[in-house]
């Protein structure tokens, strides 16, 4: 494909135009998402080593990817959002000034496609047709990139179409450079709707669409034109009775949103007629439709999984899903040339991620953030709604994250403004997904410290707004599916079983669970959920099921001093809301 004429397009072409003169590549290819091309790259990638085939017998027409041992996960502390006046972007973001940024970036781009190929890649975030969707154009030098974002968005002609209706796109120019750590750099441009990516080939870095728009760029669109964009899976939720409840879900990196997106319900629940179904593992964007329901789409159109410890056990569908037609980047390798990697069931590693002979003393086979890259299609939980262009009426929303102590197993949020407090106030603790520290606490609110591309103030205040009167709102949620005991063990099982959570905060929903008032929100005693067939010790029964009244004392004192670091421009009605909590835990 090669560049296009008509009128809306012209600063399409001319943008295109600007970055080859910039990045100076041997040749610019517009990208068709056809099959034909996408066999081409990959022939292309065979031959000079970007993929591995894999097993065609065990996982046919897949492959594996080793990234650079250096390049192995987001970057966030060289991530920047660069907006005309510091305070738009906050605390929670590295910030730039625009001027500087684009400096900065150009500078590195410069001839830095001098022997490689330009590909332009027109795409769609969200299903082709809905009115909630986005689209936007990568540029990039990365075939494993065009290849990965074949998968992951609605990919070539149909996107450049809508663009061409449109006439508005979000413009993302990325370049693997030299992948020098020391010259990496991903920069956003929310007022220009504009991304710059440089030195990395990692997939949150470097597939555009991904964190950087659908995130990012996407939650400053949102903004402004009343909507949200946010780090939240969607799962349909249906029972016995043929009724269908559809749930959205924050949770950090690694910490269960694709194994709760493609749940399993345990046995006696699927005998009785409860199934689920997966609209999306990692993004969601939702807006109020004309009955005051937040209706959601996905706007991705696969999955980025994370692999180690995706097993039989843990996710089945994950499991199934990847057994063929799947990028995995980053594993280890059997003899026989399956993928492999910690918590499989089955298999023996003999080459790890790097390609070097396995040895456990040395490293894990699999790196902690290896991922795959599938199709949603091939999961078999895959929703038909992920398609429908009105998207999905929303019943709950639920934050969580990894909290060894104090947090119990869920608590419902008694109103709206409780609910913004709860996701404001999240805490988890980090894990692989990102450079840094494993397993210390840090507070993540709803789950997009990396992600938002605003000052998180402004964020919350926009949160709030939709509490306005004419809105049906959801019920708001916490989880803590990583209680653990005394002895350092999970109090609670996990995987399947906490369909058992999902049912009772239907029943919360539809008013028939019981549930205690508690002043951090309200509880479910242990005889509100159904717990048949399932042995919980009286260590986990009290954890799980308990108030700690001294321990929330101290946890709201720092959710106080934590909203205070945000400065004036954090909402009063949510200051407020933590100042009633922390007086009605005094008394």
């Amino acid at each position: 494909m090669s560049a296009l004429a008509g009128s809306s397009l012209d600063s399409l072409n001319q943008w295109v135009a600007r970055v080859a003169a910039l990045t100076q590549p041997d040749a610019v290819h517009w990208c068709d998402g056809s099959d034909a091309e996408n066999e081409a790259l990959t022939a292309a990638m065979q031959a000079d080593g970007t993929l591995i085939k894999l097993n065609e017998q065990t996982h046919p027409g897949s492959w594996l990817h080793r990234s650079d041992p250096e390049d192995v996960a987001r970057v966030e502390h060289l991530t920047f959002v660069c907006t005309s006046d510091r305070d738009d972007a906050g605390p929670n973001n590295h910030w730039m000034a625009p001027a500087d940024g684009h400096a900065k970036m150009d500078a590195l781009f410069q001839g830095c496609m001098r022997g490689r190929t330009m590909y332009v890649i027109p795409y769609c975030m969200g299903p082709i047709d809905s009115p909630l969707s986005r689209c936007g154009v990568e540029i990039t030098d990365s075939r494993y990139v065009v290849a990965n974002m074949r998968i992951m968005t609605r990919m070539g002609a149909p996107a450049l179409a809508r663009i061409e209706r449109e006439g508005n796109f979000v413009k993302g120019l990325h370049s693997t450079g030299e992948l020098d750590p020391d010259r990496r750099f991903i920069m956003h441009f929310p007022e220009e709707l504009e991304i710059k990516s440089y030195g990395s080939g990692y997939g949150g870095n470097a597939l555009l669409g991904k964190k950087c728009h659908a995130l990012r760029i996407a939650s400053h669109q949102a903004r402004s034109e009343g909507w949200l964009a946010e780090h939240m899976l969607i799962l349909g939720l249906e029972n016995p009775q043929g009724e269908t409840h559809y749930i959205a879900a924050a949770f950090p990196s690694a910490c269960g949103k694709t194994n709760l997106a493609m749940l399993i319900p345990p046995e006696g629940y699927l005998k009785d007629g409860w199934k689920v179904t997966t609209v999306g593992d990692d993004i969601c964007w939702m807006r109020p439709g004309s009955d005051g329901r937040l209706y959601a789409i996905n706007p991705e159109a696969g999955f980025f999984g994370v692999a180690p410890g995706t097993s039989k056990k843990s996710n089945p569908n994950a499991l199934a899903s990847i057994q063929s037609n799947t990028i995995f980047t980053n594993v280890g390798l059997t003899a026989d040339n399956q993928p492999w990697w910690e918590g499989l069931d089955e298999g023996e590693p003999v080459t790890d991620w790097r390609g070097e002979p396995y040895d456990a003393a040395k490293r894990p086979a699999a790196h902690p953030n290896s991922r795959f890259t599938v199709s949603a299609r091939q999961c078999p939980s895959y929703s038909q709604e992920s398609e429908n262009p009105v998207g999905v009426p929303i019943s709950a929303i639920v934050f969580g994250g990894r909290r060894p102590s104090l947090v119990p197993l869920v608590f419902e949020a008694r109103d709206w403004t409780h609910g913004v407090l709860i996701g404001a106030a999240m805490g988890s603790e980090t894990t692989a997904a990102a450079t840094g520290a494993v397993g210390v606490m840090r507070r993540d609110p709803m789950a997009m410290k990396p992600f938002c591309g605003y000052n998180f103030a402004d964020y919350f205040s926009h949160w709030l707004d939709f509490d306005n009167g004419r809105n049906q709102l959801p019920k708001v949620f916490h989880v803590n599916w990583f209680r653990r005991g005394e002895q350092g063990d999970f109090l609670w099982p996990g995987f399947g079983e906490n369909l058992r959570v999902l049912e009772w905060m239907i029943g919360r929903v539809n008013g028939t669970a019981g549930a205690v008032e508690t002043p951090i929100g309200n509880l479910p005693t242990a005889s509100d959920l159904n717990l048949e067939g399932v042995e919980l010790s009286t260590e986990a029964m009290e954890k799980l099921f308990g108030f700690e009244r001294a321990g929330w004392q101290q946890e709201f004192a720092s959710i106080g001093e934590y909203l205070e670091e945000y400065g004036p421009r954090m909402p009063q009605a949510l200051k407020g809301e933590q100042q009633r909590i922390a007086a009605q835990l005094q008394e």
